[in-house]
């Protein structure tokens, strides 16, 4: 059997040169880290490119553009517009078009928010408790329309929403004359909400039924035992517990109906007269007008909108733990 012998001088440098193997200097250390470290940015690199010259470079544009009066025409020679400071901004909040899509804007948020809430809502605590044959086929149906697409959607309510369509003959059957919902300056808007509603309230509910399935059985069953009905379980209970859940829906609901455009582009083109005209749509129209300027300043107007909102939705619906 072999034996290596590390008495004397000769197997005390070895031992000693094995140690240093095992515990690497400082300069070794920090030599490795800076290696990983370049080797992580490497591989970030792309990314951050892509990011940076498809994100970053046009939100920087868009935001110094709106400080100028940069037209189409001014394509060919950027350099050559004007610095105009926030009379853009001034002039948006005096343009009454402008001012009548965010009048439109705040209704569909106002009024579609708590409708989709409430119907998702209700539709997760009835397939989490309340219907349990075909639960599966349920979720997959009230899901479906998310990921429709919108021109399929717009065929079919448009054939709903048709003079003689669907709906109004539903309505003759109970003695109700229905309006022309989709030309008529007082029900275009509200068709509209109510068909985005119809539209998002499958991600909702996905969403509020995986909140629900976390709120612990036994609180309901200790609270049964205290004679609490359903009705004070789920307020008392499920609710409070579902307060970061409903701030998820309501930042993203919020996020999306400030944006409201496909519906009204697809099913009205901003009409009749401007009454389902959102403020997505009226920057939309803006650039194509070659108005660049005016249309960057009417985005960083919605965008500051967007901010405060979510932060006020923080604010309110927060966790009070």
């Amino acid at each position: 059997m072999a034996h290596s012998n590390t008495s004397g001088p000769v197997g005390r440098r070895k031992v000693g040169r094995a140690g240093g193997r095992r515990r690497p200097s400082w300069g070794r250390a920090l030599s490795e880290r800076r290696r990983q470290g370049l080797a992580a940015w490497l591989f970030a690199l792309p990314f951050l490119l892509v990011f940076g010259f498809f994100m970053l470079v046009p939100l920087v544009s868009s935001f110094l553009m709106s400080f100028t009066d940069f037209r189409a025409t001014d394509v060919q020679s950027p350099l050559s517009v004007s610095f105009v400071g926030l009379s853009q901004y001034g002039d948006l909040f005096g343009d009454a078009q402008f001012r009548k899509a965010m009048l439109n804007t705040a209704l569909v948020v106002v009024v579609g928010i708590p409708l989709t809430m409430a119907i998702a809502l209700a539709l997760a605590v009835a397939l989490n408790s309340g219907i349990t044959r075909f639960r599966t086929a349920y979720r997959v149906g009230f899901y479906t329309p998310v990921v429709t697409s919108i021109v399929a959607v717009a065929v079919v309510w448009r054939f709903i929403l048709q003079p003689d369509g669907l709906l109004n003959t539903m309505l003759g059957w109970v003695g109700i004359s229905g309006p022309d919902w989709l030309h008529s300056t007082t029900w275009a808007l509200p068709s509209l909400i109510g068909m985005t509603a119809w539209r998002n309230m499958g991600t909702l509910m996905v969403i509020f039924l995986a909140g629900l399935q976390n709120v612990p059985p036994e609180l309901h069953e200790a609270a049964t035992m205290d004679g609490a009905d359903a009705w004070q379980r789920f307020r008392r209970i499920t609710v409070p517990l579902l307060r970061p859940t409903l701030l998820l829906g309501a930042v993203l609901l919020s996020v999306a109906y400030l944006q409201f455009f496909e519906e009204s582009f697809v099913m009205t083109q901003g009409g009749p007269l401007d009454s389902t005209l959102s403020v997505s749509y009226f920057t939309y129209n803006q650039f194509g007008f070659g108005k660049y300027g005016y249309a960057s300043a009417a985005s960083y107007v919605l965008f500051t909108v967007i901010a405060a909102l979510s932060m006020i939705q923080f604010r309110l619906l927060r966790s009070k733990d």
